[in-house]
């Protein structure tokens, strides 16, 4: 069996589709479904159904899923062992992390890796948390910070830090919302918002559709810094976390009000792929991100 093949069946049953499958492994849909096809000939059964939602594995799928996270994994610490062994001199471990988490923490986590590890390098790559997520599951890094990541069975999440979203809005707005607002009373303030699928969107989207609330979206802007850039405006509004109000200098004008009834809060999670054991350094790396001050690095 093509081990590629079984990378590329695990994930069409990950994703419950194929085209999400085949966009995250960088490949067209006809060449996943010709891969997944050539499997199933070769082992005589029909491995994936189609459903209304996408595909779903059979039953002879789900027994040969078993057995394809098993050769997974077993491809994977070969791989990682042989890496290991090949690099004598100098070990790197590869860091992702959100613009935003990686201006606040990476210069603690480089400064605690140089003294911890003086022979080894670090590769920071910053992105999006959709993109950390993805890159996990490509091996183009090997462990990753990302907020409140979907289920799923091929990356291990570990929460290390949780933060308030507020309201924030400039300090002339007129009416200026009161020090605590309800979350079924968002729908009543003009709001630029990023757009879906960000995390922060995600989350007020969720809270708001559970309260029969319809937002007023005045923009929908996906860059931090413009978002705040627009609170100049004395009509708008934004939902941010609390920490974000303080990450771009002169931001006296902003002020923010608790979103409450519920409190929103998002959920920052250290991520690795899901195979044992990992590499001594990539623990390494996590033991360093978990001694971390989340709390005073975020104020």
């Amino acid at each position: 069996m093509d081990l590629k093949q079984i990378r590329y069946f695990i994930m069409a049953c990950e994703m419950r589709s194929l085209s999400r499958a085949a966009e995250v492994l960088g490949l067209s849909q006809p060449s996943l479904s010709r891969q997944i096809q050539l499997l199933e000939a070769e082992l005589r059964h029909h491995l994936l159904a189609r459903t209304g939602r996408g595909v779903e594995p059979t039953p002879a799928g789900l027994r040969f899923l078993a057995h394809a996270k098993a050769l997974d994994a077993l491809a994977q610490h070969a791989r990682q062992d042989m890496r290991a062994y090949a690099s004598t001199t100098q070990d790197k471990v590869r860091l992702g992390m959100p613009h935003r988490v990686a201006r606040r923490l990476a210069p603690q986590i480089v400064q605690a890796f140089r003294r911890q590890h003086p022979d080894a390098a670090l590769t920071l790559a910053e992105g999006l948390s959709s993109e950390m997520n993805e890159w996990l599951v490509k091996d183009r890094v090997d462990l990753a910070l990302l907020y409140d990541p979907p289920p799923s069975t091929l990356v291990r999440f570990e929460s290390v830090y949780r933060e308030d979203l507020v309201l924030a809005y400039g300090k002339s707005c007129q009416p200026a919302p009161p020090p605590r607002v309800r979350a079924r009373d968002l729908g009543s303030y003009p709001l630029v918002l990023p757009s879906a699928p960000n995390t922060i969107r995600a989350l007020v989207d969720k809270t708001c559709r559970d309260l029969d609330v319809v937002l007023d979206i005045a923009a929908e802007v996906d860059v931090v810094h413009t978002i705040l850039e627009t609170m100049t405006q004395d009509s708008l509004y934004t939902i941010l976390p609390r920490s974000a109000l303080h990450d771009m200098p002169g931001q006296s004008y902003l002020v923010c009000s608790e979103i409450v009834d519920p409190i929103i809060m998002n959920n920052l999670t250290l991520a690795t792929p899901m195979r044992h054991p990992l590499p001594a350094l990539v623990e390494a790396t996590a033991a360093i991100i978990r001694g971390l001050d989340m709390r005073q690095l975020f104020i």
